[in-house]
């Protein structure tokens, strides 16, 4: 059967199961739109190719297969560059089609021609360009396989419009075939008996790959040993935070109590993290140097020992490493009392020091962590607002926690859309800084759109926050070019349909986000924020001063 380009891609995706599609589009790959019309593949048209990447990104964290993303080419692939920048960094699959020019009028600088293996190839697993009709289910399938194996990332592929619209009688390829998990039964007991013989040891999970399950085979793996364990840069909801053996989070604002622990420990147990330098620091605690004895578990046998000396490496996804380490008894060793006291530091960490201001972001979040469903999705970009986020909410189960390890501004909303899409029935709330929001609030129109009904809590302080703090600290009352003027927020929201209202004291905040949720549709709720409000330990006077300011 003769088909064209777009429809052999299409019906690829249909046989590798994709149900959900991002874009923007574009005229380099109409034949493309056209096949997605009758596949049954929603496609959500988004305002800005960065945000339409930001939500790929965001449904393969959530589902564990790519995201998938449409954009033309040129400036539509340098814009969704910082999405694809993203899901490198976060290890999460994604397949990103580019429109590209006739490639028969390549290198001579045609209207937007690009070469994207140049252009892609240092924030992408593998980057190529179809310019056969009858290997576009190879080169598909192929991006799918190289998106989720090993260390998950992102895949490009670049689609020239002649190629594309072309008509082939190539056949769809056949599904990925399973892949079996080798018996990590004996690896698991040789790492429990390194372990046992530790005295002060500690579990460190983080990178791709998570499920539920993995979250309750951690838990029963921590409870029966009685082990310490902490958690990478934004993958708070791994392990649910009340558990009595978590200890907290390896964020940039680490609880200095955890970080003292991490110098303790005579044994770190890596599990799934590359152990990066937000998770130690800018790769101070501990130095590499220092050869502190370490077992590294990891999907890609090039992250052991890159960077930390190992004394044990294990090729393997965490969660296969997890099962089988839940499976044994417990190996008789009392760390009850170390466990105890990182439990303690942990609990001291949540107690809030008091911000100035009538509006307090330890309220909200605290509040928001109090009061929201246990399944509630979190959602957030990058700034000093999320470091309140972090410190003070408590994570329950996993799947609630989306954010860019890769510290991306904007990140959060489009996050929020993809999310209340994927999962319509549980609450999304985003929680963005005023220049967080700024970067993708166009997106608004989409939520409008395609009926996704996230809440966004902007902390509106008037200035990009976290820049603001390091410049006080180098540059002390020099303020230069991190004043925001912003719009109403709330106006903004009602603007493109959606609910909006303004918050400036801590205790009006419950009854805004009651009416918010009652509206039934996107909503964003305001909430001005003290100016010396500055993070979470420190206000912007203190900070002044302790520069010399």
């Amino acid at each position: 059967m003769q088909r064209h380009g777009g429809k052999i891609l299409s019906d690829q995706l249909v046989k590798l199961g994709v149900e959900r599609v991002f874009s923007v589009p574009g005229e380099s790959f109409l034949a493309a739109l056209d096949g997605l019309l009758d596949s049954g593949i929603a496609n959500v048209v988004c305002r800005q190719e960065g945000g339409a990447a930001m939500m790929a990104e965001a449904y393969g964290k959530m589902t564990g297969q790519p995201g998938v993303c449409f954009v033309t080419r040129g400036p539509g692939a340098t814009n969704a560059s910082a999405g694809v920048h993203i899901a490198q960094q976060d290890s999460t699959p994604m397949v990103l089609f580019v429109g590209q020019i006739d490639n028969r009028l390549t290198d001579r600088e045609t209207f937007q021609e690009v070469d994207y293996r140049a252009m892609f190839g240092g924030v992408a697993k593998w980057v190529a360009q179809i310019d056969h009709t009858d290997r576009i289910a190879e080169y598909v399938s192929r991006a799918f396989q190289v998106a989720t194996s090993g260390r998950p990332g992102p895949v490009v592929l670049a689609l020239p419009e002649n190629m594309l619209s072309a008509v082939s009688d190539a056949a769809d390829r056949p599904t990925s075939p399973d892949m079996k998990v080798s018996d990590l039964s004996g690896v698991a007991a040789d790492m429990m008996a390194r372990i046992a013989a530790a005295e002060r040891p500690l579990v460190i999970i983080g990178g791709p790959h998570w499920s539920d399950k993995a979250a309750a085979d951690l838990a029963r793996f921590a409870e029966a040993h009685g082990l310490p364990v902490a958690l990478g840069f934004r993958r708070q909801d791994y392990l649910d935070n009340r558990h009595r053996c978590y200890a907290g989070d390896l964020n940039v604002g680490i609880n200095p109590r955890l970080g003292a622990r991490i110098k303790a420990a005579d044994l770190l147990v890596v599990i799934g993290s590359r152990f990066g330098d937000i998770e130690t620091q800018g790769y101070t605690n501990p130095d590499p140097n220092d050869a502190v004895p370490m077992i590294h578990v990891h999907a890609d046998a090039g992250e052991i020992g890159t960077v930390y000396p190992a004394q044990m490496g294990v090729v393997a996804d965490a969660p296969a490493m997890i099962a089988a380490l839940a499976t044994l008894p417990s190996c008789g060793a009392d760390w009850s009392a170390w466990v105890a006291d990182a439990r303690a530091d942990y609990e001291a960490w949540l107690v809030p020091t008091v911000s100035p201001g009538d509006l307090k972001q330890e309220d909200v979040i605290g509040w928001l962590s109090d009061n929201l469903p246990e399944d509630a999705i979190l959602t957030n970009g990058a700034g000093n607002y999320a470091a309140w986020l972090h410190r003070y909410f408590v994570y329950k189960g996993y799947g609630t926690q989306l954010a860019p390890t890769s510290g991306s501004m904007g990140y959060g909303f489009p996050a929020a859309i993809s999310a209340s899409l994927q999962h319509p029935e549980k609450v999304v709330v985003c929680l963005a800084g005023d220049g967080c929001f700024q970067m993708t609030c166009n997106e608004l129109s989409t939520a409008a759109q395609h009926g996704a009904t996230p809440i966004v809590v902007v902390m509106d302080n008037g200035r990009y926050g976290t820049i603001r703090m390091h410049q006080e600290k180098t540059y002390p009352g020099r303020v230069s070019g991190t004043a925001l003027v912003n719009p109403d927020f709330a106006a903004l929201a009602r603007a493109y349909g959606g609910y909006g209202e303004h918050v400036t004291k801590s205790a009006d905040f419950a009854d805004a986000f009651a009416r918010a949720r009652a509206s039934g549709t996107f909503a964003v709720i305001a909430c001005k924020v003290d100016d010396e409000a500055l993070s979470t330990g420190a206000t912007l006077s203190a900070v002044r001063k302790a520069a010399g300011g």
